[in-house]
Parts: C-alpha cells; sequence; structure tokens
C-alpha cells in the first residue's frame, strides 16, 4: 500500500553542496545547498534565494565554486548554512576551513573539503531561485583518488541530506556495477 504525502522537495539522496565564491573586495563566503546537482555535461544548477551573501557575491563577481561536503567535516559543513555571511563576515575563516582562489575562475577553493567543481555562472533567474553554471575544471585533493586515478567514493566520504528526517548520512556501500546489475536481464 502507497500513502500520498503531497508536494514535497524530497528526492534521495540529496548532496551536501557547499558554494563558495568571493565578494567584490575578495572576502570568501560559503553556504550549504541542499538543492543542487549536475545539469548538463559541462553544468551545475543549484537553487540559491537571493537574500543569502554567497548569491549576492556570485551574481558580482560571475563565478562560483562547488564542493561536496565530507563525513569528517560534518560540523563546519552544517555551520556554513546556520549562519548568514550577511552577519558574520568571517564565518568561512570561523568554520576552521581555509581557501585559496582558483586558478581558473575568480573563486575560492576551500581546501579541506577534497573535491571542487570550479565554475563560471551562466545564469540566475531570482524567481525561480535557479542558478547554472559552467564547469571549467574540477580539482581533487590525491588523497581521495583510487589506484586508477579516478575519485574513490569511499575515500572521499561525501554525505547526503535525509530532507524527511532532516538528518546527514554518508554514501553508504556499493550495491551493483553500472550497467552491469541491467545486463543481467537483457535477452539476447
Amino acid at each position: 500500500m502507497r500513502k500520498d504525502l503531497g508536494v514535497k522537495p524530497w528526492l534521495y539522496p540529496m548532496p551536501v553542496l557547499i558554494v563558495a565564491a568571493y565578494d567584490d573586495a575578495g572576502v570568501p563566503n560559503a553556504m550549504n545547498a541542499a538543492w543542487g546537482g549536475i545539469y548538463t555535461d559541462d553544468m551545475v544548477a543549484v537553487c540559491l534565494s537571493d537574500e543569502h551573501k554567497t548569491t549576492k557575491n556570485i551574481l558580482a563577481v560571475k563565478a562560483f565554486t562547488v564542493s561536496m561536503a565530507t563525513r569528517g567535516l560534518v560540523a563546519a559543513c552544517v555551520y556554513l548554512g546556520m549562519v548568514s555571511g550577511n552577519d558574520v563576515p568571517d564565518k568561512v575563516a570561523r568554520a576552521g576551513f581555509s581557501v585559496r582562489r582558483s586558478a581558473f575562475v575568480n573563486a575560492p577553493i576551500i581546501e579541506e573539503l577534497p573535491m571542487t567543481l570550479e565554475c563560471e555562472l551562466v545564469s540566475y533567474d531570482a524567481e525561480t531561485c535557479a542558478m547554472v553554471g559552467r564547469i571549467v575544471n574540477v580539482s581533487v585533493d590525491e588523497r581521495v583518488l583510487g589506484e586508477d586515478g579516478r575519485i574513490d567514493v569511499e575515500l572521499l566520504q561525501p554525505i547526503v541530506y535525509d530532507p524527511c528526517r532532516r538528518d546527514y548520512r554518508a554514501v553508504g556501500e556499493k550495491a551493483g556495477k553500472a550497467y552491469g546489475e541491467g545486463r543481467k536481464l537483457m535477452q539476447d
């Protein structure tokens, strides 16, 4: 039996994204954003309302970064979503994060977060809060690369958001091989 719950912004898993940008003076700000993901092969989309300091920064400098929140940094990543950069201009430092400027866009890379999408702003719709950025580079800390040189999710340890229970969860174990599981049901 199924139960209807109505319209809810629930889709599992919801990545926990840390979006960061500089203001006009070069001060970094970052926020926790649960509504976002890959939009096309070279674009990312996030839902950011225009009152956020990070949104204002992105609109001013036309660039931003998106990093995955990780298991070992849950408290710091959650803090970035609880405190406004409009009120606490040094919240990135207060969270214990250090930044360096991207070599590809005018945006901060948070050193402690091992995977970062470096993006240039493509569009922003203030009515829907939809922001789209073109990915110009993905930088990754080598400690989360497997022996094959690819990002290893077990080393990255990204977290996801459970909007129904309001919990953060670690990404779990491997459930199968992409495409391989479906091939088991294909007939020759």
